[in-house]
């Protein structure tokens, strides 16, 4: 018997819809403007910070809905915006350090949706506001800091291998070592060569002692490859410390990152912590020279190199770097126990902390120093032109006397309190393996971003109901079948979006508005067909039949081309372009769905297995 599915088909259907519902549920219940209270250094809030904060609420008449705890971070609903933010400002000053308190909407979904697993779609920074960074990584800063570490482990293993060198010095990006006799120049080559796989050794032109140690280019591919991954790591860790929820953290193109912070406002203190490019370095402290002198007649005693402490007194530092911030696995702030003044208390990598404990042994009673590193970027006006100029700044921040042999844990004392939180937040998120400059910052507020969903919203249904209305008065009954069919598909992509977590956007938006209209074109060919059949003299349920064959071939040549286009909108677009085509290739799968399967199930149940001598299409 023609037009009729086996049970399977209607039971399948009947099972894709149910799920679709209930996963697009979560939908429509909304969010409330909600903070949430986390630990900067990661750890439990505990019940006396909970009621600390209820205390300051109800202390600042705060009106708010609920206090809950989960996966060690406690978030509180508000009724509106305004009690959101005056509560926020609050609550960071009655808790202070080490805790972090962050913007959010907290979606109103019932628990045994939860329970379920069933989210509401992820809103992007358009609709939800926030803050868009796009950031250039510095990759010849990357590769001079590669070339600076050669130069310190080149000269490490000449001295191991008792090779006499005169200088080892970095130019451009590569490491020119000058050995003292011509002897030692074939040796060092050797060595050099055998120890660096990533470096090309040659001798130098014109010189019978210097050698030149160049990075070969599938090293420096590696470096380049390496910094962006890191610096991807990196920004996630500090993004995290943040307190944010649903950041967007992903790379661009060959040497940039975007980033997106949704409900952060807070830009300066966003661009502080993503931005810093900070580290340190341990040293000796050569205490048997004269800084003072040093700095006044300009000459550097052989092996040192001069720097200031914070408050400007010159202070000589042993070239050799003992540890650096790359081999720290921890840092968090706390008190030290002893003075009662901030500290910072660091972890060190194996590696690490063999060379602290080896170096802290041979030198007790010797003073050792913590130099920190911070590269900015100024923008200044040269010639009528905006400038991005970067600057390093070194300075030393603590000095203390080694009093007796450590390696893995020790502390670094000499801080103020935001200083010791902000440089621990830092070290514990780890060190960017190349500067990064801001190229483009953009703030979306809350009120924009309601502002973008209402209209959103508001063309999606205009757009829903002139299709609707067409396709009643143009295909009648068949035109209705059309309509339930277009409204499930909104339904199951809504579900799709929701389930994969797929961030929602304005262009994502603009996808769900096309899919509404391309949605019945497969049905508008089917119908078509139809009419074309019952023209030539064919009976209703021939028509029916042929018009769902005939036409599968055309609708899907048309989904499948444009699937394709979708796919590489995806593949090679970024940002608003990819939430385009993620919502285009959903739609266009739920709608061959239901343009062809539902709507033949509702035609079968119609029509199928009865006498029909007319057809309303």
């Amino acid at each position: 018997m023609i037009n009729q599915y086996p049970w399977w088909k209607y039971a399948l259907i009947i099972v894709i819809v149910v799920i679709g519902a209930i996963y697009a549920l979560p939908n429509l219940y909304g969010d409330d403007p909600a903070v949430q209270i986390s630990k900067s250094n990661s750890a439990q809030v505990g019940q006396q910070a909970v009621q600390k904060v209820r205390q300051t609420l109800k202390k600042q008449n705060i009106r708010y809905k609920s206090i809950t705890q989960g996966k060690g971070r406690v978030l509180v609903r508000f009724y509106d915006t305004d009690a959101q933010l005056q509560a926020k400002d609050d609550l960071n000053v009655a808790l202070g350090m080490p805790y972090v308190v962050a913007l959010n909407l907290a979606p109103r979904t019932p628990g045994w949706l939860r329970a379920i697993g069933a989210k509401p779609m992820s809103l992007g920074l358009d609709l939800r506001g926030g803050v868009h960074f796009l950031m250039q990584v510095d990759m010849k800063a990357a590769l001079k800091q590669a070339a600076d570490n050669y130069r310190n482990e080149i000269r490490h293993l000449l001295r191991k291998k008792g090779l006499r060198y005169t200088s080892v010095e970095v130019k451009g990006e590569a490491v020119h070592v000058t050995m003292r006799s011509a002897g030692d120049v074939s040796a060092a080559s050797s060595a050099i060569g055998a120890e660096y796989q990533g470096l090309q050794v040659q001798q130098a032109s014109g010189s019978g002692h210097e050698l030149v140690a160049q990075m070969t280019q599938k090293k420096r591919n590696s470096l380049e490859e390496f910094a962006i991954k890191q610096n991807l790591t990196t920004l996630r860790n500090r993004v995290n410390e943040l307190g944010v929820s649903s950041p967007v953290i992903q790379q661009e193109g060959k040497d940039r990152i975007v980033v997106e912070l949704p409900g952060v406002q807070d830009t300066a203190r966003a661009k502080d912590i993503l931005g810093a490019t900070a580290t340190l370095q341990f040293h000796l402290v050569d205490e048997s020279g004269n800084p003072q002198a040093a700095e006044q007649s300009g000459q550097v005693p052989l092996g040192d190199e001069l720097y200031k402490t914070r408050d400007g007194r010159p202070v000589l530092l042993k070239r050799d770097v003992i540890v650096t911030g790359n081999e720290l696995t921890d840092a968090h702030s706390g008190i030290d126990n002893q003075s009662g003044t901030p500290a910072v208390f660091v972890t060190l990598d194996g590696k690490g902390a063999s060379r602290m404990g080896k170096v802290t042994r041979n030198n007790i009673g010797h003073a050792m120093a913590v130099l920190f590193i911070e590269r900015k970027t100024e923008t200044e006006h040269r010639y009528g032109k905006a400038v991005q100029v970067h600057h390093t700044s070194k300075r030393v921040i603590s000095i203390a006397t080694i009093r007796g042999a450590f390696s893995k844990r020790f502390m670094i004392t000499g801080l103020a309190s935001q200083e010791a939180h902000n440089l621990a937040l830092l070290l514990r998120a780890g060190a960017l393996a190349a500067p990064i400059d801001i190229v483009q910052e953009r703030t979306v507020g809350p009120s924009m971003g309601r502002q973008n969903i209402h209209q959103g919203f508001m063309a999606t249904v205009i757009g829903f109901l002139l299709v609707v209305a067409f396709m009643v008065v143009y295909y009648g009954v068949f035109g209705l079948i059309a309509d339930v069919a277009l409204f499930l598909n909104l339904v199951l992509l809504v579900a799709l979006l929701s389930m994969l977590q797929a961030t929602l956007t304005l262009p994502g938006i603009a996808g769900i508005v096309l899919t509404v209209g391309m949605a019945v074109d497969a049905n508008v060919l089917i119908f078509e067909r139809i009419r074309e059949e019952l023209f030539n003299g064919n009976t209703p349920q021939a028509s029916i039949h042929a018009g769902y064959e005939k036409a599968l071939s055309s609708i899907a040549d048309g989904n499948i081309t444009t699937l394709i286009a979708a796919v590489v909108l995806f593949s090679f677009g970024s940002g608003p372009v990819k939430g385009f085509a993620v919502t285009l290739s959903i739609g266009i799968l739920a709608s061959m769905f239901t343009a062809i399967m539902v709507t033949r199930a509702i035609v079968n149940q119609l029509y199928g297995g009865r006498t029909v001598k007319k057809l309303s299409v």
